[in-house]
């Protein structure tokens, strides 16, 4: 299992409606986008973390280890904004006034990020996925998506096994020895795929398969009183932008 979704099932959000979570993180992500950088974009990053932090009971190590991953690509495309290619000036020269369209893009991209893995970080994809039949996603779909999901697991286990054994058989001492077992790795790890896809296919046909998946899914109602809670700190934070962006420069 991923270190996120193990996170989400051990979250103290975990019993929360999928509803409840997404009108908050998905609602942060909105306004980070939507709202100036400065001081929206920084007002919706810090209110993530607090929320991430705090009620929602991440650890600071995980958040950071899935959210360095996202951080690293909102770095690089910032800094491209910071350079033109062309011009009197030369093939490459600093573009006029580059820093500050850099800046707002990281501070967007990143506030952006740490919505999504508010998120992420509370909703488990095996209580999401079988919901979204329910919002009109058609049931094959989110059945292929559930088989995807639940043996990419056995996928990346399998793998990190076949290299432990490389390993043990000294095959990353040379570069060579290393080409050749991560040949060795993608061609088992092919096999094994297939093969745990023809046998799932055959336990599903013994099993009367008639075209849906059938899983148990947690019970969760809708709080009304947290989603009124979240629309009201989002509201909140707008208000808090519009307001201090008339007195900061």
């Amino acid at each position: 299992m991923l270190p996120i979704d193990a996170a989400a099932h051990s979250s103290r959000w975990r019993r929360r409606h999928p509803v409840d979570k997404a009108v908050l993180g998905l609602g942060l992500t909105i306004l980070a986008i939507s709202l100036p950088p400065w001081p929206g974009a920084v007002l919706v990053l810090a209110a993530a973390l607090v929320l991430l932090l705090g009620p929602a009971g991440v650890p600071a190590r995980k958040l950071w280890r899935a959210y360095r991953v996202p951080l690293g690509f909102c770095v690089t495309g910032a800094l491209t904004l910071l350079v033109q290619v062309g011009g009197p000036g030369g093939f490459v020269t600093f573009a006029e006034g580059g820093p500050a369209r850099a800046g707002g893009l990281l501070l967007r991209t990143s506030a952006a990020s740490l919505g999504v893995l508010l998120f992420a970080f509370t909703t488990p994809m095996s209580d999401l996925l079988p919901r979204l039949v329910k919002a009109g996603v058609p049931a094959p779909v989110v059945d292929v998506a559930l088989v995807t999901y639940r043996m990419s697991f056995l996928l990346l286990d399998s793998m990190s096994r076949i290299r432990q054994a490389q390993a043990a058989r000294l095959g990353h001492t040379t570069r060579a020895a290393a080409w050749r077992s991560l040949a060795g790795l993608g061609a088992t790890a092919f096999v094994r795929a297939f093969d745990r896809a023809g046998r799932l296919q055959v336990g599903l046909a013994g099993r009367g398969y008639d075209g849906t998946l059938r899983v148990l899914v947690p019970e969760a109602r809708m709080s009304r009183s947290f989603v009124a809670a979240g629309v009201a700190l989002l509201a909140g934070l707008a208000a808090l932008t519009l307001v201090l962006e008339r007195f900061l420069p």
